[in-house]
């Protein structure tokens, strides 16, 4: 009994292999940046990257300007938040808006806002508050934060839950949730939960942790996002419109210290595509489309915080056959996770002398 009992478990974790089957060195683009959370590639050959603890900063040729974007709302670099996710507009060449999330204070404390502005050389303009998440609370955790636009150009903002795990299940405030808007920030009249009373018809999905991953699937165009578990149970999720994903009353994670939250499977539920028991802590993530390593085209790239690795999840249709890890330990945290247009991988380290690095085969 007790075999069989071992055979089932092993059956179900996650299949990951330390090994790897590429040789690769992270070269360093530039460093000296403080605490960088998000990367975005302009089509000039320009990258902006956000500082969480401060500003929007420039790469040009390969040199971090000295002299940061101006124009940005003011934000409040609190706890786990500050200046956080970037998102390209998909017409950005003919229309420069530039998006960000960020840290905004109101009554009753802090909470995750979304802006836009028109940006060119340095400079941001016509710059409009698009979103504010209710809720807010003075606690130091689970802000969110990424932006991902979807193919018919909706805007999505993934949220944590604030540290406040039962709002997760609470339709009538953002916390926990995935925010779906139009790019001028108005509410889509197909949302979910538009006509549900009492909901907030931001919503698209909910039950969410604490999201810090988002992307459109290259094939399908679906959106996927991954979030934090608690003590274990981190989650790489398929989304779907009006969907419940469980947190906190399903969940592969523990209370910190032990200690059962919920059980894993619950009918009314989503699964996750994939979990971490322990946590990796996810942040960033991509589906990789280039040539650069070509026998890791449609792979999912998952960057780890709490391990400083890359994730590599094998795909098969929408099921992953197998993990590899990558760099663990070798430049620090990784925040985020980017293809360029140069079709390398680039991650940010979440470090206070953080930095930028291209993904190279070694010789």
């Amino acid at each position: 009994m007790h075999r069989l009992i071992l055979i089932f478990t092993l059956l179900c974790l996650p299949l990951f292999a330390h090994a790897e089957t590429l040789k690769l060195t992270a070269k360093p683009i530039v460093t000296g940046l403080n605490h960088p959370w998000s990367v975005a590639f302009l089509s000039d050959g320009e990258i902006l990257v956000t500082e969480r603890n401060g500003q929007l900063r420039r790469i040009q040729n390969g040199k971090l300007l000295p002299q940061p974007v101006q124009g940005l709302l003011p934000f409040r670099a609190y706890g786990q938040g500050g200046l956080l996710g970037l998102a390209l507009h998909p017409q950005f060449a003919n229309n420069h808006w530039l998006y960000w999330s960020y840290t905004g204070s109101g009554q009753g404390g802090y909470s995750t806002h979304l802006a836009r502005g028109k940006y060119q050389n340095g400079q941001l303009t016509e710059v409009q508050e698009l979103f504010k998440a209710d809720q807010k609370s003075n606690g130091p955790v689970h802000f969110g934060g990424r932006i991902v636009f979807d193919r018919q150009g909706y805007l999505y903002l993934a949220l944590g839950e604030r540290g406040e795990r039962d709002n997760a299940q609470d339709l009538s405030n953002h916390s926990g949730s995935l925010i779906r808007l139009k790019d001028d920030g108005s509410i889509p009249a197909d949302n979910p939960f538009v006509n549900t009373p009492n909901a907030k018809p931001e919503i698209y999905s909910y039950g969410h942790r604490n999201q810090q991953g988002a992307v459109i699937h290259p094939q399908t165009g679906e959106l996927w996002t991954h979030e934090h578990g608690p003590q274990g149970g981190d989650e790489v999720n398929r989304i779907q419109k009006g969907a419940n994903y469980g947190w906190p009353i399903v969940t592969y994670g523990e209370e910190y210290g032990g200690g059962t939250i919920g059980p894993h499977h619950k009918a009314g539920f989503i699964d996750p595509v994939y979990y971490w028991v322990p946590s990796i802590a996810p942040s960033g993530m991509v589906f990789y489309t280039g040539n650069r390593y070509p026998q890791w085209q449609g792979s999912l790239i998952v960057g780890s915080l709490k391990f400083e690795l890359l994730a590599r999840l094998v795909m098969q249709g929408n099921k992953v056959t197998k993990e590899e890890r990558y760099l663990e330990g070798q430049i620090g945290r990784i925040r985020d996770v980017q293809q360029g247009p140069d079709g390398y991988l680039y991650v940010l380290t979440d470090e206070t002398n953080g930095g930028l690095y291209r993904i190279e085969l070694m010789p």
